[in-house]
């Protein structure tokens, strides 16, 4: 008989529970982790508050996230390169390989993408909030003995920010504006002035988030309920920046942004909040290029050697580590953004 693992399920909206389920043997070129740390990322958020996001719903019970770190417990038939006892940090992107996008190196894209914790596919593909993961070799990226997990859990946030910024373009010396402080806004500004930013301003419409952006380097940051015309002066002569992470997901935040860019600026637009009325004609008269930014893929990798050589520093964003077993006060507690920037459950 398998032995019992325990791992969070979203059942429906504000339905989490923490259940036991039956811890699975490893099998050809798999690893068995047992995982420490987890992040709770906004869509794990959205699942629990609302029961999904846009289309995409929760239909029947699954384990949720995927910011996840731990360490190798046992070798499937065939794997090389880990040992048991190593520490890793776990790519929760499973692409099929074969498609016509991973063949052409767009494995984000992936027709038939396994991603941990998402309810986009039925049945839905079970996340990494569980003590006991088995996965394929190849999503276990070996960290140095000594690094933190709870550093390695922010690889995910961070490949997603290092994906946005490839394609963003060259960053060195550039004006960046990012809209939106929540963790993905904070690790943008962390990897454009890794990029060579000279200058970094960031607006959102809560204080706090705000002044964390301050002490992690924006030279300006700017709260946009408190002072709704923040931006104007940075619309003078046609525009100031050249690079605007569009990180809240808001159309009204978009609108800003475009006219604070320069002529020939790009727009990425990282954050989701459905359909948006976008002004085409100051798009058109100003030449900028909008671009859309889907996960990651090889950015995994780097994600965790930038942080396991300490290049990018996301310690500052973690507001607290909770235990799984409270992780309906977690969950709670990183939805309060007056509270918490990055909760993350310790397993």
């Amino acid at each position: 008989m398998q032995a019992p693992t325990r791992a969070i399920i979203i059942h429906a909206a504000q339905d989490l529970r923490v259940e036991d389920q039956e811890a699975a043997a490893p099998g050809p070129g798999q690893v068995a982790l047992r995982i420490r740390q987890g992040g709770i990322c906004g869509s794990d958020l959205h699942y629990y508050q609302h029961g999904g996001f846009g289309v995409v719903r929760v239909r029947q019970p699954m384990v949720l996230g995927h910011e996840i770190a731990g360490e190798v417990a046992a070798l499937g038939a065939g794997v090389a390169g880990l040992a048991v006892g190593d520490r890793v940090a776990v790519n929760p992107s499973l692409p099929c390989g074969t498609c016509r996008y991973c063949l052409a190196g767009q494995a984000q894209h992936c027709l038939d993408m396994r991603f941990y914790g998402s309810a986009m596919r039925m049945p839905h593909v079970h996340g990494g909030f569980r003590q006991h993961l088995v996965c394929e070799a190849s999503q276990a990226v070996q960290l140095p003995a000594d690094m933190d997990l709870r550093r390695a859990a922010f690889a995910e946030p961070l490949s997603v920010c290092l994906h946005a910024a490839r394609q963003a373009g060259p960053m060195m010396g550039a004006r960046v504006l990012i809209t939106g402080a929540g963790p993905i806004g904070m690790l943008c500004l962390l990897v454009a002035r890794h990029a060579g930013a000279r200058q970094v301003v960031m607006t959102d419409l809560a204080p706090k988030p705000l002044a964390l952006a301050r002490a992690l380097g924006a030279d300006a940051a700017h709260d946009l309920r408190a002072a709704p015309e923040a931006l104007a002066p940075y619309g003078a002569e046609k525009g100031t920046f050249d690079v605007v992470f569009e990180c809240a997901g808001s159309a009204v935040a978009l609108a800003g942004a475009i006219g604070a860019a320069r002529p020939g600026a790009t727009i990425v637009q990282v954050g989701l909040g459905g359909d948006a009325t976008v002004p085409l004609n100051a798009i058109v008269a100003k030449e900028i290029t909008l671009r859309g930014t889907f996960r990651f893929h090889e950015e995994f990798a780097l994600a965790v050697d930038i942080l396991a050589r300490g290049a990018i520093d996301p310690m500052p964003l973690l507001t607290e580590v909770v235990p799984m077993e409270q992780a309906v006060a977690a969950f709670d507690l990183a939805a309060d953004r007056s509270r918490a920037m990055k909760v993350q459950l310790a397993f």
